[in-house]
Parts: structure tokens; C-alpha cells; sequence
């Protein structure tokens, strides 16, 4: 339900730009936005959900890279490549500079584990499959952190790559030779690693 209201937002959006420029001409909005949008937008939400880890996040992320987009003169043919590395840095940006997702998941985390052990009569035994949910959880929080840490264009072709973005749509999109993505990948793969041992052993 929340994918049909944000294509709906974004095209009833398109629909009063189109209408304001026939009044009084302002900068227009492409005319192939709602076309570009009903094809990109499941990569756009699925990029920007491999970074934030929530799909309603997601989805504004998208909205604001498909508004961004909407007054671009990107050509046609470039734009799918275009809303990706748009929505892996927007969703990048949002991690970094946004603490909404962190404090709600731990907040999930300790609502989870007070509601089991309530049922549970407040014993200290805790569900396997809670306490793997709250482990599972916790380790995506600590991926997350450590990727918003990363270099911007190592995160970036980290997260392209982990979307399901070939070697050459990579290469395309970040102006990369496609011989150097699988460097720049395993490269950040392996900051990403060091990151997390880094502040595993801080904690």
C-alpha cells in the first residue's frame, strides 16, 4: 500500500507542475517522468532500502530523487544509472546525518525483548528466535554504521554492486573503467570489514 501512495504522491506531483506550466511557464518538469518513474522506481526503493535497512525510508528517498530528477536534464537514456547512484548517495546522506532510524530500531529492539519477557512472566530466559531476531537486528544496525563511515564513492559502488548492479552498469554510472569496479568493490568490502572489527573490539 505505501508503494502505490508514493508513485501517487509523485505523479499527482508531475500532474501540477504540467498544469502550472501551461499558466504561467515556469521551468518545466520533463516530460517523461511518470514513464522513467514506473520503470526505475522498484531500483530506486530496493538501492536506497540496501542502505537504510527500512522500505518506508526507502521509499522517501525515492520520492526525493524522482522530484530531483522530475527538473534535471538528464538524458533519457542515462537515467536509471542516474536514480541509482542518486539514491545510494541520498540514502547515504540520510545515514549519515539522520539518527530517526537508529533510535527507532533500538527502540524496537527494547520493546521486543520487554514484551517477551513479560509474557514470559519477566523470567530471564529469552526465545531463540527472539534473541536471534534482536542479534540479527543489531548486526545490520552495525553494518549501516560502518558503510555511512566509508568513502562516499567506495559506499556508493558497494551498494550499486550489492543492489544487483553489473560490473558494467557500475562502471557506467560512476565513471569507473569496468576493470577497476571489482577493485573498488573488494576494496570496500574490505574497509567495511576492518570498520566493523575496528569498533567491535571498541565496544
Amino acid at each position: 500500500m505505501r508503494h502505490r501512495r508514493s508513485a501517487s504522491a509523485v505523479v499527482a506531483r508531475r500532474a501540477e507542475w504540467k498544469d502550472s506550466a501551461v499558466v504561467s511557464s515556469p521551468p518545466g518538469v520533463r516530460a517523461d517522468l511518470e514513464q522513467v518513474f514506473r520503470t526505475a522506481y522498484p531500483r530506486v526503493v530496493a538501492v536506497a532500502a540496501r542502505v537504510l535497512g527500512s522500505r518506508d525510508e526507502a521509499e522517501d528517498v525515492a520520492q526525493e530523487v524522482f522530484l530531483t530528477f522530475g527538473r534535471s536534464t538528464v538524458p533519457a537514456g542515462e537515467a536509471l544509472g542516474w536514480l541509482s547512484v542518486a539514491a545510494a548517495h541520498t540514502a547515504l546522506n540520510h545515514l549519515r546525518t539522520g539518527r530517526r532510524r537508529a533510535s527507532r530500531e533500538e527502540a524496537a529492539t527494547r520493546a521486543a525483548t520487554v514484551s517477551h519477557e513479560a509474557a514470559a512472566g519477566g523470567g530471564e530466559v529469552v526465545s531463540p528466535d527472539v534473541a536471534d531476531a534482536v542479534v540479527t537486528r543489531e548486526e545490520r544496525r552495525r553494518v549501516r554504521e560502518a558503510l555511512a563511515r566509508l568513502p562516499h564513492r567506495q559506499a556508493v559502488a558497494l551498494v550499486l554492486r550489492h543492489s544487483g548492479l553489473s560490473y558494467a552498469e557500475v562502471a557506467a554510472v560512476l565513471d569507473l573503467s569496468p576493470g577497476s569496479v571489482g577493485t573498488t568493490v573488494r576494496r570496500a568490502e574490505s574497509a567495511l570489514r576492518k570498520e566493523l572489527n575496528r569498533h567491535a573490539s571498541s565496544d
